[in-house]
């Protein structure tokens, strides 16, 4: 049955559980890249010569949506599609020209077993970037350390939502928790963890037996409120559950205090010297990639939706969710510039406070992150290209 079951966030109980699958699944060769390519001039930018692959493999964590858009942006329209193996590749383009190199871009999720990124790109030496959400970074520093290179989103999309009409009064989650509701999330979640640690919601209003359907929020008739991201749950709930059908009202995660970045594009930790020459090149492509694709998302969205009907994985995703995740991401800041003109760029005092918040939460669950771990291991600003931002 179609469903619209969202990835996982990051946790110590997901990622045990997908690094059990590390050897049991494989994507395969990588396709060659389209024989057109060979054709094409290369523009201003040059990734071939910077040092990069011929073919650059890009491994996402779920299935193609708005909230990957910039990847798919680098992709022109001469483009090869294996839905066997889940894989979108083709001459990697930068503002319209080509950067003499090709760039694949692997789905993740349900097609490679639900493994951890993090685990992919050290079972596939072939991969050349990956999402990895700084939690997880922390949580894997001390055996598969990631070093993120580009932050894809300013603030995680991870929301907590709640029935307005069931809850009139209700307007953060601290009236939620105040109005007695019970929590419905992914168990093992770090950051469920780390709310109920510091007292920001009592354990025993939480119940971590949420699958990423929407069945037990239905079956509650509103009374409980549940884990989503805002990219995606109230437009899905308001719109496409046939059982609900009306809106929900969500606060941020983030704004609790819980901040990993989200979905940062991420180089196994040696390779940032290894390979800083072709970084150094490669990450502002996708900068302004991330720029061109919310000036105009709509090719890149007509492709996303392509790809997940000839995945299909048994996944739903609709143009008015790619619309709205669009919006949403401008609209809560989700994708941005951030407090600065410069987009994709890492606040360390952040990755800092994130390790001393979640470094005991994964002691707890026997998880030990590497010893003096800094945010320099975790992330870095030293690719960017200070000048590209969104306008505005």
């Amino acid at each position: 049955m179609p469903t619209h079951h969202r990835r996982l966030a990051a946790s110590a109980g997901a990622l045990a559980a997908t690094a059990l699958l590390l050897s049991a699944c494989s994507t395969g060769s990588s396709p060659s890249a389209p024989t057109s390519a060979a054709s094409l001039t290369v523009g201003s930018v040059d990734l071939a010569a910077a040092g990069c692959p011929a073919n650059v493999v890009i491994q996402t964590g779920w299935n193609p949506e708005a909230e990957h858009g910039h990847l798919y942006e680098l992709l022109g329209d001469d483009y090869t599609v294996d839905a066997g193996k889940k894989v979108v590749s083709g001459p990697l383009m930068a503002k319209g020209s080509y950067t003499g190199v090709n760039v694949e871009i692997r789905a993740g999720g349900p097609a490679t077993g639900y493994q951890t990124v993090t685990s992919l790109l050290y079972s596939d030496p072939s991969i050349t970037l990956g999402y990895v959400s700084t939690d997880e970074s922390i949580s894997q520093s001390a055996t598969m350390p990631t070093t993120a290179v580009f932050a894809s989103h300013d603030i995680s999309p991870l929301m907590i939502m709640w029935d307005p009409s069931a809850h009139p009064d209700v307007t953060d989650i601290a009236g939620l928790v105040k109005s007695g509701a019970i929590i419905r999330y992914f168990g093992g979640t770090a950051y469920m963890s780390y709310l109920t640690a510091a007292g920001i919601i009592p354990v025993d209003q939480t119940d971590g037996s949420y699958d990423g359907t929407p069945a037990a929020y239905v079956a509650s008739g509103g009374k409980d409120a549940q884990q989503g991201y805002a990219s995606a749950e109230p437009y899905v709930y308001e719109n496409e559950v046939a059982a609900w059908m009306k809106p929900v009202k969500y606060q941020l995660v983030d704004d609790l205090g819980f901040r990993p970045y989200q979905d940062p594009v991420v180089v196994r930790t040696a390779d940032v010297e290894t390979q800083s020459s072709c970084l150094k090149a490669l990450v502002p492509v996708l900068q302004q990639a991330e720029v061109d694709y919310f000036a105009a998302p709509d090719a890149a969205n007509a492709l996303i939706l392509d790809l997940v009907d000839q995945y299909d994985t048994g996944w739903v995703y609709t143009k008015g969710v790619a619309d709205y995740s669009v919006k949403t991401m401008l609209d809560e800041k989700i994708s941005g510039n951030g407090d600065n003109e410069t987009i994709g760029d890492f606040d360390e005092a952040r990755v800092q406070d994130l390790i001393d918040k979640v470094t005991p939460v994964f002691q707890s669950q026997g998880i030990t992150p590497a010893e003096g771990l800094a945010p320099g291991d975790l992330v870095t600003n030293q690719f960017l290209d200070t000048s590209i931002g969104m306008a505005g």
